[in-house]
């Protein structure tokens, strides 16, 4: 291996890079076009692999997975997800939803483009995404479709789980990879929603010129802004694992008791279950930190942190395989993903093969357009050092109240609710009792907010664009408030019913870590 010195304006660091070369300018990398393929494949194969390993945990654990639980590895395992459960592949698919649509539209394709490609695209959604969805299909677009005042969900890991293509493309240029997760990231989140998609892509642009786990996970934490509580966090987490080198279970339960509370995702709010990016983001980092370069150490640790236990192996181990290659990926890991390697993820027409092609191609073209040079054989890369990203936070100055569950009622019969704070967000369903055709109805219901028409909500039918939430509203003077319902256009087979209300309050001045 040959030793390169990206530093005084880059990384700070020696670091050694497999197929590098030596430069007179210590602000370039070489190398070969061959391991740029291997690192853009090896980090592909990481997200795909990690993602397969934690599938059987997804959102079960709530606390860490005790090592004596046994998590199954088969090396038939990717095949069986691809033919019987390919959903689990949502942060691959949902990465390469804006992969295809640089590859058909370049580098300055439109923001419009990416949003109406993920709106209108064939999968099933969830959270962030589900409402920024939603917005979109309704006239919301980016980046109001993310703001938390518009998406209840906007601090969720939704954009966390999808920037990988963005550090993908940027390779040793993290300003890059933030600038393409700037727009696309605010589709569906804001705040730490959209950091978390910042960092892991600032990560994988560093994994790739950089052999040192931590000197990545540090020198990528410079893109935050340091007041934001995502920020906070991972320097929590880089302290206590210089403190706690070998056991990660304290560093977990440190950023537990610290970080562990949701204020967003009103599913998550006063709930173990936690869908938060910030304690997410941890896992993932955790994972790096502790796996200490071996893959499978990595993948499972951040499998075991629990919570979204199939997307933070995907993360840890796409930015640790991008730093090692494919080539370098146990094969004990890596033969399952043989069996499918030209097989199309569900929903696209793009398989890792082609997914990687794609990839190259655009890495290739962008370390061009940032000052790099592209030759028959090599590509000099112009390293960059990391920049914060803007400051933005969410839910600013308020705090969750206690939820008021109201019981599943009829939305025709629920009568006046009443509450008492800043903010509410109410909690809703819509099911189609006897399966009719319906797929193009939306119901329109009337909310009336202290007396008065505050606002026409329409809920579609169709399973792919419901609505996450019935109302939200941040803005409102604190005080004692009424909500009132009027379902102008029910249907039969049709039931609306209101389910719970989440009021928020101004944030109480002992809470020091929001």
């Amino acid at each position: 291996m040959k030793r390169i010195l990206i530093t005084a304006a880059a990384i700070l660091s020696i670091v050694s890079c497999a197929g590098a070369k030596k430069s007179k300018n210590p602000s370039e990398v070489t190398l070969s076009k061959e391991v740029l393929m291997d690192k853009i494949k090896g980090a592909w194969a990481g997200q795909i692999i990690g993602c397969t390993y934690g599938g059987p945990t997804e959102f079960k654990y709530a606390t860490t997975i005790n090592d004596n639980i046994p998590i199954k590895w088969d090396e038939h395992g990717i095949k069986w997800y691809y033919d019987n459960s390919p959903g689990l592949y949502d942060d691959v698919y949902m990465d390469l939803t804006f992969v295809d649509v640089f590859d058909k539209e370049g580098l300055d394709a439109p923001v419009e483009s990416f949003a109406k490609a993920f709106a209108n695209a064939g999968y099933p959604l969830w959270h962030a995404n589900q409402a920024a969805r939603y917005n979109i299909l309704h006239g919301v677009m980016p980046p109001e479709s993310g703001h938390w005042k518009n998406n209840p969900h906007a601090d969720d890991i939704d954009f966390q789980i999808e920037a990988d293509y963005a550090g993908i493309m940027a390779p040793g240029m993290p300003n890059a990879a933030s600038y393409f997760s700037d727009q696309i990231g605010h589709i569906m989140n804001f705040g730490d929603g959209w950091y978390g998609g910042v960092y892991v892509a600032n990560m994988y642009a560093l994994a790739f010129v950089c052999d040192d786990i931590e000197t990545v996970c540090t020198e990528a934490l410079k893109s935050i802004p340091a007041q934001s509580r995502y920020y906070k966090c991972m320097k929590d987490i880089l302290d206590w694992h210089r403190q706690y080198p070998d056991d990660w279970e304290i560093a977990w339960a440190l950023s537990n008791k610290k970080y562990g509370f949701d204020i967003g995702c009103p599913g998550g709010v006063y709930s173990a279950f936690n869908i938060d990016a910030v304690i997410n983001s941890a896992y993932i980092l955790i994972g790096l930190l502790y796996g200490e370069g071996d893959f499978g150490k990595t993948i499972d640790i951040s499998t075991r942190c629990g919570h979204d236990s199939d997307c933070n192996p995907a993360s840890s181990g796409g930015i640790l395989a991008t730093m090692l290659g494919y080539d370098a990926i146990p094969e004990y890991w890596k033969k399952p993903l043989y069996e499918v390697a030209d097989r199309n993820f569900k929903y696209t027409d793009i398989s890792f093969n082609r997914a990687c092609d794609l990839s190259f191609d655009q890495a290739c073209q962008v370390i061009e357009r940032n000052g790099g040079k592209v030759g028959k054989k090599d590509v000099t890369i112009k390293i960059q050092t990391p920049e914060p990203v803007r400051y933005e936070q969410s839910f600013e100055g308020l705090w969750p109240m206690e939820k008021v569950q109201v019981g599943g009622k009829d939305v025709r019969t629920v009568g006046q609710l009443s509450f008492e704070g800043q903010g509410i967000v109410v909690g809703h369903r819509v099911a189609n009792t006897k399966d009719f055709n319906l797929e193009g109805y939306e119901a329109q219901v009337e909310v009336y907010l202290d007396g008065t028409l505050d606002q026409t909500v329409l809920l579609p039918v169709k399973a792919n664009n419901y609505k996450q939430e019935i109302y939200s509203n941040y803005d409102l003077s604190d005080a004692t408030h009424t909500l009132d319902f009027k379902w102008l256009n029910p249907v039969p087979g049709v039931t609306i019913t209101i389910n719970y209300l989440l009021p928020y309050k101004a944030r109480p001045e002992d809470i020091d870590t929001f």
